[in-house]
């Protein structure tokens, strides 16, 4: 067998020596780079590509001895020849605490080259003050203004009402669902039995635990829709120097002081880690970017009013409508031909087409449903052949249920500023908790002090609407995605907000192009009292078995 490493570099004991702590080996066909420095990392990948020296060997080459060798590198190709691509080689991690959550829509916007975690609001509780002050972003443009006052009063009554709604809703729940009707794991028998059949200390132990965290979660799960736009939230941010730049640009350009206050302090963070990287973000370059963006907002702001200042809002609006797909024979051909397409050996694309045109309705049937007949388990994903075919839906959904479809990245998504004129969602269960009034006046008063604000400040209005408030937005998105989110989004666990939409929005695929649909396997149509009750079982297990 021919042995690959006669290609390698060969290094002397003093270079190893030197490579040390830079490099994860200095003998091995596949190494890590571990120096320090972020920008040493960017520029030895991005100076990789330019020469036919081996990595190790750049860097004793040309910046072992040159500190500034990295900074040097970027000057001269990021800002000189304004390579942009090279950017992606500089990464850095940002934590972002104590923002709105309208600043944290708004960073969660860019799509591409970031990844996000955030707090979640199912299963933490807001009703606790800080300081006296409950969490919510007190916006400088507001506090600034005349309706300063009556913005607090309406926050302070969203989160109180929130807070003395846990402890009655909780009980409640523990009512309709006693914890008598639920079997849990009983270790003498090794197998679930009811509640009042357990023995043993520990299991009974193990089983309250379970079910006093699934109430809680499920009562946090209704009670989200009282928490306004403005509660504080946390987010971190993985992502590459030219997503964060363009990021930050857009952040610079906002209307609103909160999200260019946190420009200002990411741009200082991320200068300190990757300043190469992000140094055009609020110069002439990322200024321009933003008068570009700021006039055609402008522009089309103008169209609107021109165009569609005639239309009256729509009463009563779906809350999932499929507005655009194809024709079900050409979605199926789509599909089909790029199916046969990936292991055809130099066919050409629009021939296969053509014979999949041909073909009889049971054939091109089958080539579909072969490929997602092996599929035993929602994370084995279909191939790209399922991105040929797009959907766009309009969805009138809460903000709150927003919030979670707005944390996937492979679709186009649009939408509009958050208001109060679309009406709000009650949970049912709060109505046959006696709760409904409490909740009900919380959203008047909120959308009164929003009417109010936006005559003027609409984009300042956002902070004080209530998560239960509808929010419309439509989403475009290919069959292999829409495959991904339905299916994770109709698990058991999942809030019953998102998981209603997302079978929604399984049935109206399937409507229109049903063999398509056969292949979505794992798509829960059923209804659930307590989501999280089975997923907190296996935590607790897992809890036990690594305890």
């Amino acid at each position: 067998m021919f042995d690959t490493r006669v290609f390698l570099d060969s290094f002397t004991e003093e270079e190893k020596a030197e490579l040390k702590g830079h490099f994860s080996n200095a003998d091995r066909q596949v190494f890590a780079i571990i120096t320090p420095r972020q920008v040493d990392r960017g520029a030895l990948m991005s100076r990789y590509s330019r020469t036919d020296k081996t990595m190790r060997r750049v860097f004793l080459d040309e910046f072992a001895k040159n500190p500034n060798r990295g900074e040097e590198f970027y000057r001269r190709v990021l800002l000189e020849y304004g390579d942009d691509s090279v950017a992606e080689l500089g990464e850095a991690q940002v934590a972002i605490e104590g923002i709105s959550n309208i600043a944290a829509k708004k960073i969660e916007d860019r799509r591409i080259g970031l990844s996000y975690l955030e707090k979640s609001s199912r299963y933490v509780t807001f009703d606790q003050k800080v300081g006296g002050y409950y969490r919510y972003c007190r916006e400088e443009g507001i506090m600034a203004s005349p309706h300063a006052d009556k913005y607090i009063e309406a926050c302070d009554h969203s989160f109180d009402t929130y807070s003395k709604s846990i402890q009655p809703l909780q009980a409640f729940l523990k009512k309709r669902e006693p914890i008598d009707r639920f079997s849990f794991f009983d270790s003498a028998s090794q197998h679930e039995v009811p509640f009042g059949e357990l023995r043993l200390d520990k299991d009974i132990k193990a089983a309250d635990r379970i079910y006093n965290v699934t109430i809680k979660a499920k009562a946090f799960d209704i009670l989200r829709g009282l928490l306004p736009a403005s509660t504080m939230t946390n987010v971190g941010v993985t992502g590459n120097g030219r997503a964060f730049e363009y990021l930050l640009t857009l952040m610079y350009g906002s209307k609103l002081k909160e999200i260019r206050s946190i420009a200002d302090q990411m741009f200082g963070e991320l200068n300190a880690v990757i300043p190469s990287f992000i140094r055009r973000a609020n110069d002439k370059y990322g200024q321009a970017l933003q008068e570009y963006i700021t006039k055609t907002e402008s522009a089309t702001s103008k169209l609107v009013k021109t165009y569609l200042s005639g239309i009256p809002a729509e009463e009563n609006p779906e809350l999932v409508r499929l507005v655009d797909y194809e024709d079900n024979f050409q979605a199926e051909v789509k599909v089909a031909s790029a199916i046969l397409y990936e292991q055809a050996q130099g066919q050409a694309l629009h021939r296969i087409i053509n014979y999949v045109k041909s073909m009889a309705t049971e054939e091109r049937h089958k080539v579909i449903r072969v490929y997602t007949e092996l599929r035993t388990n929602r994370r084995h994903r279909p191939g790209r052949a399922f991105e040929m075919v797009d959907y766009t839906f309009e969805l009138f959904t809460n903000f709150g249920m927003f919030r979670d479809l707005h944390r996937h990245r492979v679709l186009t998504m649009e939408r509009q500023l958050l208001s109060t004129r679309h009406g709000f969602d009650l949970p049912q269960e709060l109505v046959e908790a006696g709760l409904d009034k409490d909740f009900k006046d919380c959203m008047y008063m909120s959308k009164g002090v929003h009417e109010t604000i936006a005559k003027t400040m609409p984009e300042e209005a956002q902070y004080v609407v209530n998560f239960a408030y509808r929010y419309p937005y439509f989403v475009k998105i290919n069959l292999r995605e829409a495959c991904h989110m339905i299916e994770l989004r109709t698990a058991p666990q999942g809030h019953p907000d998102y998981r209603i939409a997302c079978q929604k929005m399984f049935t109206e695929i399937w409507r229109v192009h049903p063999t398509l649909a056969e292949g979505m396997k794992f798509v829960d149509m059923n209804r659930y009292q307590l989501e999280r009750f089975d997923a907190e079982k296996k935590t607790e297990k897992k809890r036990q078995q690594t305890g």
